[in-house]
């Protein structure tokens, strides 16, 4: 039996991601499907530890580190959360996953693209999101929406998060089939129209059994 359908958020802070999570979960529940929802780095116990560690550490931490722990955090969530609710038959989003390595410690840090993607797969087992909706936003614009403190990432300058939406619009249009890129500076309700489209476009080419 072919795994259920697994759709992931991204994109940089203040682009909309958990609002638009939610409204997606919403609606796939509103129409029968069983969802489980999860953020990464995450999740689980041992996620959530990490994640602390990740984006609340204010001392200096090697890049290299720093994407290994976010692969760690997403080694568990996969083992403890994603693979079991797939396997069940569950509809999965994931507000992150493993794009925001590829574009943060990639693109905006400077690490090897290719060699992000082979840890990111061994990482998952080679598990990716069937669809990656990627919020584009600048980040002068996704700044102002911010409401709480920025954390360790956030507060990289103007030049890091300008590499980063760079970077998501480049795996765009690189991986077509696998990302979606989304206007993010459109009302909610229009964003979430355009995600539900691309959501109904592959369940109706993949229906569960």
């Amino acid at each position: 039996m072919t795994r259920a359908h697994f759709f992931s958020l991204d994109g940089i802070d203040g682009a909309g991601k958990s609002t638009q999570c939610q409204l997606l979960a919403d609606w796939l529940r509103a129409l029968g499907h069983k969802v489980i929802e999860c953020v990464d780095p995450g999740g689980t116990e041992v996620g959530a530890i990490l994640r602390t560690l990740l984006l609340g550490h204010r001392g200096h931490m090697n890049i290299t580190c720093e994407a290994l722990l976010f692969m760690a955090s997403r080694a568990q969530l996969v083992a403890e959360v994603i693979r079991p609710a797939l396997d069940a038959g569950s509809i999965v989003i994931a507000d992150r996953f493993l794009l925001a390595n590829v574009v943060y410690q990639g693109y905006g840090s400077g690490l090897d693209r290719d060699r992000l993607y082979d840890l990111a797969r061994f990482a998952t087992g080679g598990l990716e999101p069937d669809l990656t909706f990627v919020l584009d936003l600048p980040p002068d614009q996704a700044l102002k929406r911010r409401k709480l403190m920025p954390d360790r990432l956030e507060s990289r300058g103007s030049d890091f998060h300008e590499r980063v939406c760079a970077g998501f619009r480049t795996e765009a249009k690189l991986r077509p089939d696998r990302i979606v890129l989304v206007d993010a500076s459109q009302s909610a309700a229009l964003i979430q129209e355009r995600i539900r489209r691309e959501v109904t476009r592959v369940l109706d080419a993949n229906p569960r059994p």
